[in-house]
């Protein structure tokens, strides 16, 4: 990957879109991990208004503590860059008081991780609201186009998607070039959505290069019959889940009512 002139044209196009759009800058939020480290950065990059933005809920010290120091690091390198944080495990806390019990315990844990992606989106859209700002996505391709590894209308919930048509790995090749806080290229992915320490690869069950494996093996129209042992373990858990999260990645289905009908 040419990566400096990758960098450029992500920075290009996230100028020129704001431009035409006639909006004042970008906000998102920064979680401690590889993807908003580098979202942000380039956003920062831009030298439109770039707002960070820290929404922790009963978030792990570590994740906390990647996610000030990128924050210092892009403040001292960009005059643009602002941040706040807002701290939702309150506002977490009461919305359970108030939903119902239930008795689909199976489902109860993802649907409360759900929420707590989209408790954030709603944040982020205030401030854009408030400052004229484009909500910047921070997914990569992998998980917004290979597994669908985001929450419907939460941190799915963007104006605009800088990196995702760029693999895992590649994101870590900007994130290098970026000079984005080693601790947080090294980390382990992770959601920090369930308030423990699992990380993306124990949710899915396959490391990032094997996704990304599974992915060009499906560009290139293989099936699992080609393969054997681990390889056809992680391409049909690839296949499995690229089926299932569909109703992710295509467009609302609108339902047409038929001419003769109206």
């Amino acid at each position: 990957m040419k990566t400096e002139k990758v960098v450029d044209h992500i920075v290009n196009w996230l100028k020129e879109y704001a431009t035409n759009a006639k909006m004042e800058g970008f906000v998102l939020g920064i979680s401690g991990g590889i993807d908003s480290a580098v979202t942000s950065s380039l956003c920062a990059k831009t030298g439109l208004r770039t707002l960070c933005v820290e929404m922790p809920i009963h978030q792990a010290e570590s994740q906390v503590s990647r996610a000030q120091e990128h924050i210092s690091q892009l403040k001292k390198r960009f005059a643009n860059v602002s941040d706040v944080r807002v701290d939702l495990t309150p506002v977490f806390e009461e919305f359970k008081t108030q939903i119902p019990p239930t008795s689909r315990d199976e489902f109860l844990d993802l649907s409360l991780a759900n929420t707590r992606a989209r408790l954030r989106m709603t944040t982020l859209y205030y401030f854009a609201g408030l400052h004229r700002y484009l909500v910047a996505g921070t997914g990569n391709k992998v998980e917004d186009f290979g597994v669908g590894f985001f929450t419907k209308y939460g941190d799915g919930g963007v104006d605009l998607s800088p990196i995702a048509d760029l693999l895992k790995s590649e994101v870590y090749e900007i994130a290098k070039y970026l000079d984005v806080p080693m601790s947080i290229q090294k980390a382990a992915p992770t959601d920090g959505l369930f308030g423990d320490s699992r990380t993306d690869e124990d949710q899915i069950g396959a490391s990032y290069d094997e996704l990304e494996w599974a992915m060009q093996m499906k560009e290139e129209g293989k099936t699992a019959n080609n393969f054997k042992g681990r390889e056809k373990i992680v391409f049909e858990l690839f296949m499995s889940r690229n089926r299932a999260n569909q109703h992710k990645m295509q467009p609302i289905p609108v339902c047409e009512i038929p001419s003769k009908l109206k």
